[in-house]
């Protein structure tokens, strides 16, 4: 059984291919009926049904190429066995349209000046001795250019004199017009086939995006705790008592990180909230010797974040801006307003704490970034000698392509 969106897809092809033939068996009686309302001819359904028989021959061509030969080169990709058939498809529609339209060749009647002598009646006595022209070939032995046809026999042509098979202007057209119908059918078929093959690429990138942002979310988690309990640890040794209310505060860090670090999005005033009570951990940590400032607003709009986007940030602001030696100071700042959130991180840097390596967290927020955001995004990072700046730039509004459906 073929999936949902694939019959979709069909649905809408076939949709579209009902109109068109639709359009084109309705038009002759539309034409039909016009011409009888204006001129106050009768209805003619006779001409509409040789005219419906006419495109009956090419819907028979079309089913066939729809239903047999296209899927031929769409889904098995036989391009050799494809034109082939087709071609043969096409030689047959012509030699029906060539034998089933001989009128199209040799107009019957005679010519116009044959009726005219018929009405002449009996010719003058002075013209007796003058060639009979009324002893002419019968009118239906005539030809197109009003000259007696060669080799008759009783009013008729001899088979072997008979005109070849493609003839007259009318069997090519006809030739011409089935070539596009197959072509129009084809290239329709191609477009929705592409458009089924760009549904699947989206639905894959998403998922892929998926799998990838959960393995990101994988890392973020022990990456924070390592770095937190090496700051527990560290007071531990210096102030065992500022160590407890440090356990009391990682214990709300734990809670934001098991409840909401899980799901896809969270309001921007939780992380905010999150990012105050890491603040006021590493406060716990240091003297006054380190300066930490943060200007966040009070009013905070209504919007969803990634979760735990800004934390790295601040981390590494702590782990390589911050000297037991020398004053130190680390500068949190945000700008919010309705098109865009600016973070802004600055810290100073110090030969003891640019030495150590960082981990994963850097690069692990800027994959992030680029799969949730795209192109929306910017992030600049300016390494000096002295400082460290950050200065990162998200709109407000959570991607499209991210939908905001929190997963627990």
């Amino acid at each position: 059984m073929l999936p949902m969106a694939k019959r979709l897809h069909l649905g809408k092809e076939n949709l579209v291919y009902l109109g068109l033939w639709f359009i084109m068996f309705l038009t002759p009686v539309l034409t039909q009926y016009s011409r009888s309302h204006n001129s106050g001819i009768d209805f003619n359904w006779g001409e509409v049904f040789n005219i419906w028989k006419v495109y009956a021959a090419y819907l028979v061509v079309f089913l066939i190429h729809n239903f047999m030969l296209a899927p031929i080169l769409i889904h098995r990709h036989k391009k050799v066995i494809y034109f082939a058939t087709t071609l043969c498809l096409i030689a047959l529609f012509i030699v029906y349209h060539c034998t089933q339209r001989p009128e199209l060749r040799h107009p019957p009647g005679p010519p116009p000046h044959m009726m005219e002598m018929r009405s002449e009646g009996p010719r003058p006595p002075q013209d007796r001795m003058a060639p009979d022209r009324t002893t002419r070939p019968p009118f239906d032995e005539w030809d197109e250019n009003h000259a007696p046809m060669k080799g008759q026999r009783n009013g008729k042509p001899r088979k072997e004199e008979l005109p070849p098979l493609f003839f007259g202007q009318m069997d090519l057209v006809g030739a011409v017009v089935v070539i596009l119908l197959i072509g129009m059918n084809l290239g329709i078929k191609l477009y929705f086939k592409s458009e089924e093959r760009m549904k699947e690429m989206e639905k894959l990138e998403k998922q892929n995006l998926e799998q990838q942002l959960e393995y990101l979310k994988f890392q973020i988690n022990p990456h924070f705790f390592m770095n937190t309990l090496n700051n527990i640890h560290a007071l531990v040794d210096i102030e065992p008592e500022k160590a407890k209310s440090t356990i009391l505060e990682l214990s709300k860090l734990m809670r934001y990180v098991l409840y909401e670090g899980a799901k896809q999005t969270v309001p921007l005033s939780r992380d905010i909230e999150f990012l105050n009570n890491y603040i006021t951990l590493m406060r716990l940590r240091y003297n006054d010797k380190v300066r930490i400032n943060i200007d966040v607003p009070t009013i905070i709009p209504d919007t969803s974040i990634p979760p735990m986007l800004f934390i790295t940030f601040v981390e590494n602001a702590f782990k390589h801006g911050v000297s037991y030696q020398k004053e130190s100071f680390i500068d949190i700042k945000m700008n919010i307003d309705e098109q865009r959130i600016n973070f802004i991180c600055r810290n100073n840097k110090h030969p003891e704490s640019t030495a150590e390596q960082g981990g994963v967290g850097l690069a692990n927020v800027k994959q992030r970034l680029a799969l949730i955001y795209r192109e929306n995004y910017a992030l600049n990072i300016d390494d000096g000698e002295q400082e460290y700046n950050v200065d990162l730039t998200i709109p407000t509004q959570f991607p499209n392509n991210q939908q905001a459906s929190p997963k627990t």
